[in-house]
């Protein structure tokens, strides 16, 4: 997930296979938009410490690849030739239990949870508007009610990017708008696209700007520089999508931007600055050292230790490349924990991934997962084996963005 991006927008682009179809809609659940987006490549798994080589020609709907044998003395990311996992066992699912696919539509509570917490935050600001900055009241404010309701919201509009709070898509775009103002920047508009790339082009090189760059990965492979990494990622995650790529501003921009800045006047206006530096500074703690933040890490990092049969590319060993996390901070946000099942099914509410998990629970119970935020954010920055290097990436083929416009 890609936060604060707030002066960028998307193109829309459909998800096409290599011969030119477009998939069917069905396999989404709902009617949202589908992105355009590389298919990957149906060969073998390469892992961490291989580089890919030449992408020879197509045939088929496959792309075929001949890659190096790996290098056991470079360091570079897990590299997969094989498409993203997700899609592969939606279908399966669909098949075993067709009846998810009723689980899909937009979940009303949403909306009236999101206001709640938006008027919790604006009266915290306002209650702590004479409050010395960095006090010690101010502080554990901040941290343990200001930063926890800020990843509450900034994981709303994560729902709300799907198009699950209304069933209108221009109404779920407005009212993202609405829960952004307590964080005080404006991205709402510019996350959707970013995320819904994300999706559907999980793990390509170039597109996902979920993934880390290789220059972050080198500079901070070290148990401080993913220290500094885990203590700052809000900010990482501000900046890495407009170094990856950048996309044409659209009039929701403008909006987002605009209400925004007229929110943070007037609150500087009857508030004070110290309101809207509380709403900042709990902003840049839900995405610091928090144990709600951990989700960041937990989604798409590969924890496992692969065995040594995964780095000979000859070989069919699948990599997990998407964890969720069963553990009680679900109840704090939205449910995001239940990663597999939301990148499975991204139409499904929040309320109902754990039913989506119950019924399918076959195809749930062997994936690895983890059970707690804290010790993943503890694990990344100390143990060795774990770092920014961790995740799976994707070239791109020969499927290329299409700049139109955004239909949903």
């Amino acid at each position: 997930m890609n936060l604060f991006s707030g002066v960028l927008s998307h193109t829309p682009i459909k998800l096409l296979t290599a011969d030119n179809q477009t998939l069917p809609s069905f396999l989404y659940c709902a009617p949202i938009t589908e992105y355009k987006s590389e298919l990957a490549v149906k060969q073998s798994l390469s892992v961490r410490k291989m580089h890919a080589t030449t992408t020879a020609a197509v045939a088929g709907s496959q792309y075929l690849t001949q890659p190096q044998e790996p290098d056991p003395t470079s360091a570079d990311f897990f590299w997969s030739y094989t498409e993203e996992p997700h899609r592969t066992r939606r279908q399966a699912i669909v098949k075993a239990h067709p009846e998810v696919t009723k689980l899909c539509g937009h979940e009303p509570l949403t909306k009236y949870l999101v206001l709640v917490v938006v008027s919790l935050q604006i009266a915290c600001a306002a209650w702590l508007r004479n409050t010395p900055i960095l006090s010690v009241r101010w502080l554990l404010v901040s941290y343990m009610v200001g930063a926890t309701a800020n990843q509450n919201l900034f994981l709303a509009i994560h729902e709300i990017s799907h198009n699950l709070a209304f069933k209108s898509p221009t109404a779920n775009r407005l009212f993202a708008v609405v829960a952004n103002l307590p964080i005080g920047v404006p991205y709402s508009a510019a996350f959707r696209p970013y995320h819904l790339t994300h999706h559907k082009s999980l793990g390509v090189d170039g597109l996902d700007t979920d993934l880390p760059t290789s220059v972050e990965a080198f500079f901070l492979d070290s148990i401080l520089g993913k220290a500094f990494f885990c203590t700052f990622q809000i900010l990482f995650y501000a900046i890495r999508p407009m170094m990856v790529y950048q996309l044409p501003m659209t009039s929701l921009h403008l909006i987002n931007v605009a209400a925004q800045l007229a929110f943070d006047l007037l609150l500087i206006r009857f508030l004070g600055a110290g309101a809207l530096a509380y709403l900042i500074v709990s902003s840049f703690l839900a995405g610091s050292l928090h144990p709600c933040a951990g989700h960041f890490i937990a989604e798409h990092y590969v924890f496992e230790k692969q065995p040594l049969s995964a780095q000979d590319p000859s070989n069919r060993v699948p990599l997990p490349e998407t964890y969720s996390y069963y553990g009680p901070l679900n109840a704090l946000t939205y449910n995001v924990g239940l990663h597999n099942e939301h990148h499975d099914f991204p139409a499904v509410p929040w309320t109902r991934l754990p039913v989506l998990h119950q019924i399918a629970k076959d195809f749930y119970i062997d994936l690895p997962h983890h059970k707690s935020w804290v010790w993943v954010i503890w694990q990344f920055i100390w143990d060795q084996e774990v770092g920014l290097w961790c995740r799976v990436k994707r070239q791109r083929g020969n499927k290329e963005v299409e700049v139109g416009k955004q239909t949903s």
